[in-house]
């Protein structure tokens, strides 16, 4: 039987309707499972900038329960113990007093140098950066016209703490002192440093210049995560070569930082401590002796500040020893556990509206979960919050974020995605998979079917093509038409 041309249009037509009705069935649940990935980042984003917030609004109440935890010998006026990865305030005295930073300032100006030159970049040594630095300061006889790269004048910026190169590279970043001053008090607020107020690159004193022991606190543990900024803070000696002002090599500083300092001396003076890690010292007859210090043991690793230290009656740094008194209250009290490991299976769960052989999910914790514990407290006795995102369930692709995992440890709150580790798959998928591939074997068997033939092929000998000679002369003399009427004749 023949299928006319509307009747199979209109079976194709139902057919394409069906596959088009599943392909939006589909996309619409991959969108669904899209839209709530990227609605579990915003979470976790508002979340982090919620948290960011809070910290801020808690800084007074975080620093003034930790004034005097234990009754700590510290000579300095002012001081704070933090550890670095997250922030947690140990130990604080006075922290929130705006005084002199001295030459600890030029943590921010290393800052801004790394983030806004290469190290290759080349700078020119004004008249203005070196003879605007007071003769009693400490510089690197930098040369009026010479030509030294980002990374030599942050060397002789840190290390040996020279004024002149912090002078260059404010102004070859801003064009001058004033405006990389602008600079500096933009960063310092985007860090949360709120008290603090800076006019120049290097701490030389101004009374308008001025910070607090938990602005340092943060600055330091912000560039800490720089790592040509670390590898730099942790040497102890280091020369500038041969320039286009200057053709020897006998530029020569060492560290101002007595921390760092190893030697086998048993005096009283020797502040050596092997875990240091950096970071920078300074020092002004009104701001006193001051440091910004960092130690890392095992896998902790704290930021130390003291400023307005002087001299004991033996003659002794007040500010060195203060360094290792926190140091050591640190790592005797407080440890890093690790709670959740990168990759480590949480749990098990069961997915809705997932294949049989796909239903059952393990959940991976995405990253590392570190704390900061002191000794009295015990890792096992935490309760982690598992939330999942809302409406969970299948399609989900292997190694997307469904979910977080996070303690809460005081103020301090640590956190992890948590990742599908295998695909699931939605049940109605296959079946559907499998009805279009047979609705397409479906549509060809019916173009075979239905094809036309070509009226124009020759079969056998050529007696087909005769036949319709002959067939085309009968018309040419009447034809079918002809007998018709002959056949009436006789009926009648």
């Amino acid at each position: 039987m023949k299928i006319s041309k509307c009747s199979f249009r209109l079976l194709i037509f139902i057919l394409l309707f069906q596959f088009l009705l599943f392909c939006f069935s589909f996309f619409v649940n991959k969108n669904v499972s899209f839209a709530s990935s990227i609605a579990i980042a915003n979470t976790n984003a508002d979340t982090k900038t919620n948290t960011n917030a809070e910290d801020t609004n808690h800084i007074n109440n975080s620093i003034n329960s930790t004034d005097n935890v234990k009754d700590l010998s510290i000579y300095s006026p002012n001081c704070i113990l933090m550890e670095a990865s997250s922030g947690r305030i140990l130990y604080a005295k006075d922290a929130q007093e705006v005084v002199f930073p001295a030459s600890t300032t030029k943590i921010m100006t290393a800052i801004l140098a790394l983030e806004n030159c290469e190290l290759t970049d080349i700078a020119t040594v004004s008249h203005n950066a070196i003879f605007s630095v007071p003769a009693s300061y400490s510089h690197a006889s930098l040369k009026e016209g010479e030509e030294l790269t980002i990374e030599q004048l942050l060397n002789v910026l840190l290390i040996p703490s020279a004024n002149d190169a912090a002078n260059v590279l404010a102004e070859h970043i801003s064009g001058s002192v004033d405006d990389f001053a602008v600079l500096m008090n933009e960063k310092a607020k985007e860090i949360g440093c709120l008290n603090t107020h800076f006019v120049n690159p290097n701490g030389v004193h101004n009374d308008e210049h001025t910070t607090t022991a938990y602005d340092l606190a943060l600055m330091g543990r912000y560039a800490m995560q720089n790592s040509t900024f670390r590898s730099i803070i942790k040497k102890t000696r280091y020369s500038l070569p041969a320039t286009n002002k200057y053709n020897k090599t006998d530029r020569i500083f060492n560290t101002t930082n007595d921390l760092l300092r190893e030697n086998n001396s048993t005096a009283k003076h020797n502040y050596y401590y092997e875990y240091a890690t950096g970071i920078k010292t300074g020092y002004t007859t009104d701001a006193g002796s001051c440091i910004v210090a960092s130690a890392k043991k095992d896998n902790m690793e704290v930021i130390a500040v003291v400023l307005g230290g002087g001299t004991t009656k033996d003659g002794l740094s007040e500010r060195n020893l203060d360094c290792i008194t926190l140091f050591d209250y640190a790592f005797e009290n407080y440890s890093m556990q690790t709670v959740q490991e990168k990759n480590n299976v949480l749990e098990e769960i069961t997915v809705r509206g997932a294949t049989s052989d796909t239903r059952k999910l393990n959940v991976l914790v995405k990253d590392d979960i570190s704390i900061l514990l002191s000794s009295e407290e015990n890792a096992q006795n935490l309760e982690p919050e598992i939330t999942y995102r809302d409406n969970l369930k299948a399609p989900i692709s292997a190694n997307e974020a469904i979910g977080k995992i996070t303690y809460q440890v005081g103020d301090e709150t640590y956190s992890s995605d948590l990742l599908a580790e295998t695909s699931v798959i939605a049940s109605g998928f296959l079946p559907t998979l499998l009805r279009i591939l047979l609705i397409f074997v479906t549509l060809y068997l019916l173009y075979i079917l239905l094809k036309p033939k070509n009226k124009n092929k020759k079969h056998g000998s050529g007696s087909y093509t005769k036949a319709t000679k002959k067939s085309k002369k009968r018309k040419k003399k009447g034809g079918h038409f002809r007998c018709m009427q002959l056949n009436n004749f006789e009926l009648l």
